[in-house]
Order: C-alpha cells, then structure tokens, then sequence
C-alpha cells in the first residue's frame, strides 16, 4: 500500500482529531445538564450548585506544568491516555451514583479530576491542530472544531441528558464514559506530527513550565485578547453556573426546559462559529461583546420562556464569534514551540475567569436573586464592549 502524502496524512489525522472532539464534547454536554441537576436534587443552596462548577475550573491551576508536559510528550499518547482516564473516572461515577453515595462533595471532587483531564487534553490539543492545518487555515479549523463543540456539548448533549437523566441518575454519567473511551479510540488512530527537539530541562522546570505565561505578560495584542475573553468567560459561565436556578425559579421550567434553553444558547454559539471566518475579524471582535451585553440584559427582564430563548441564542451568536476570531489570533502570534503551554495559559486565565464567575453568580443569586446576575452579567460585558471599542484592535 502506498504511503499518504505528508499533507493527506494530515488532513485524515485532523478528522480523526475532530471527529474525536466532537464525540468527547457530546459526552460533556451530557453531563453538563446532568451535573448541576443532580446537585440541585441533593441541595437547593446556590452557593453548593456552584461550588460544583467551581471546582472544575480551578483545575486550571494546574496548567503551566500541564502545558509544559504537552509541549514535551509525544501528542497522541498524551490525548489518548488523558480521554482513557476521564472515561474510568466518568464511569466510577456512574457507579457511585446509582449506588446511591452521590453528594455535592463527591460530584465537586470529580468534577475537579475530570477538569483536570480537560487542562492537560487542553494543552495537546492547542498545539496540535496548528501542526496539522498551519496557519493559513487555522481560522476554518478552530471554526469547525468549536462549531462540531458547540453542536455536541450545547445543543445535542442537554437534551439528550435530560432526556437520560429520566431513566437514571447514573445513565448520562455512564454515556459520559463511553464517549470518553470512543474519543480515546479515535486519537488512537490519528498519526500526528511530532516537535521539534526540545534541550533537557535540567534545573529549568519553573522557568519553562511558566515560558506561556511570559509570552502573554509581554506581548500586548495576545495579553488584550486574552482578557476580552476571560471577560466572557466570566460572564459566560457564571451566568452558565446559576442557569438551572434561573430556570426553576423565574421561568418555572422542569429539567427538559433547562435543557432546550442550554440547547438555544447553543444554536446561537453554533451559528456564530460558522459565520465568524466569513466576517472581518475587527468588526466581530468589536461587536460580538455589545450582542451578548444586550442578550444578558434581555434575559434579566424575561418572564416567559420564548423571550429566555431569544436572549440566550443572541448571547450565544455573540460567544461563538467571539471565540473563533480571539483563538485563532492569539495561535497566529504564538511561536510553535510554545503553542502547549501559551494555548493552556490562555485557557488557564479563561478557566479561573469562569470559577470567578461561577462564585460571584451564586453569592449574587443568594443575595438578590437569578435576575440580578444576568443583570450583572449585561453590565461587565458593556464595560468590554466600551473598552475594547475605544482601544480598536
């Protein structure tokens, strides 16, 4: 059999990567809507909801080694043994749950490892599809790639969950698992390209694991986008965080309405990662900010469920567009060699935004109701959409 060209071995290791993506993230859209309903069954303190969602972005504290570990190892034993792992931890779960030992303690100490999965896969995955697209197609890639998520974790997984949820607490946490086990099965079979030699650490750990950190710090256009995103993931996951109390409270809507509004959000996102690299880059990152500020101030004043749905397709359209074009020019200006650990870094400063968020959200919750962080939530993004607007790009 003849050998694949460089370039077609390429291109069949990106589907394979993003085939692979896009079954893992259908998995996580699963539990998504399975994790804060299963808490808010054992709890109705907002604070305790939270702390679930919490306790998976701290894991990004983790990142500078995590990235410094995916820019040294090989990628597709790091990618395949990190989905491996999250797929036994999803199904012990599982089993946990339907043995009935669920409590918020043990879904946050989960949440936390699973989360952990996600920073080191983060990492590898940041430096591998600029590998295998280049950079003249980065934009269509990160768009398909976030689009086939946005499909998977947003739009499919909720309802699907929910759906689940019904025949068992335990059943969307066992379909969490086998998605994991399929999405290590399909890297397993991605030939991706290797690094170049990296020089041995020696005593240089701390100073080569923080090298993405560095980059960020001195280099103004990356440092800028990163915190217009981590604005957003603030906001965004927050709001994220307290929409199942949101949903009951205001809306009194059961765990198939929380579902169908995470799957509007989700349609808006998808729509806006496809239309993203057909707009100029300028006009979206200058507008996408003022379209989720305005959904977020809608969904404060909402009282039916139609009105919710617009107001979270809008915010969504805004966070998909936003996503692309944001990702795809901080790749554009990071060195090969530091394409791991600057990729998590960015994610890492995300991730603390959205345990940040999450925490303010349900402390405003407690204190003043779910309207009053969406209405937050139109103000901060405001504030982005001034600023950025003001500085131009």
């Amino acid at each position: 059999m003849a050998t694949l060209a460089p370039a077609r071995s390429r291109a069949l290791a990106f589907r394979l990567l993003w085939a692979s993506v896009t079954v893992s993230a259908l998995g996580d859209g699963i539990r998504f809507v399975a994790m804060p309903l299963l808490a808010s069954r054992v709890t109705g303190d907002p604070r305790l909801i939270a702390l679930v969602a919490v306790a998976g972005h701290v894991s990004w504290l983790l990142s500078p080694l995590a990235g410094l570990l995916a820019d040294r190892l090989p990628r597709r034993p790091v990618l395949v043994g990190v989905d491996a792992g999250r797929a036994l931890l999803a199904g012990l779960l599982a089993w946990a749950v339907a043995s009935g030992q669920s409590s918020v303690g043990l879904l946050a100490v989960v949440t936390f490892l699973l989360g952990c999965g996600e920073v080191l896969y983060a990492a590898g995955c940041a430096g591998a599809v600029p590998a295998l697209v280049g950079t003249d197609r980065l934009a269509a890639a990160n768009s398909r790639l976030q689009s086939s998520a946005i499909l998977s974790d947003t739009l499919l997984g909720p309802p699907l969950g929910a759906i689940l949820l019904g025949a068992g607490a335990a059943v969307p946490l066992g379909a969490d698992a086998v998605s994991f086990a399929l999405a290590a099965g399909l890297v397993a079979c991605a030939t991706l390209p290797g690094r170049p030699p990296a020089p041995p650490l020696g005593g240089r750990v701390r100073a080569e694991a923080l090298a993405g950190l560095r980059l960020v710090a001195r280099d103004r256009a990356i440092r800028r986008s990163l915190l217009g995103s981590a604005t957003f993931s603030l906001v965004t996951d927050g709001l994220a965080a307290m929409l199942v109390v949101w949903t009951g409270r205001v809306l009194g809507l059961g765990d198939l309405g929380y579902a169908l509004l995470v799957a509007a959000f989700a349609v808006g996102g998808l729509a806006g990662a496809l239309v993203a690299p057909r707009l100029p880059v300028r006009g979206v990152l200058r507008a996408a900010p003022w379209c989720a500020a305005l959904a977020s101030a809608l969904a404060a004043t909402a009282h039916g469920a139609l009105l919710a749905g617009v107001a979270l397709f809008t915010y969504g359209l805004g966070f998909g567009a936003w996503n692309v074009h944001a990702q795809t020019e901080r790749q554009r200006r990071t060195p090969v060699e530091l394409m791991g650990r600057a990729g998590v870094a960015g994610a890492a400063v995300c991730g603390l935004a959205s345990a940040t968020g999450a925490v303010l959200a349900g402390a405003l919750t407690t204190a003043a109701g779910p309207r009053a962080a969406f209405a937050a939530g139109g103000v901060v993004l405001g504030g982005l959409a001034v600023w950025w607007g003001r500085r131009g790009r």
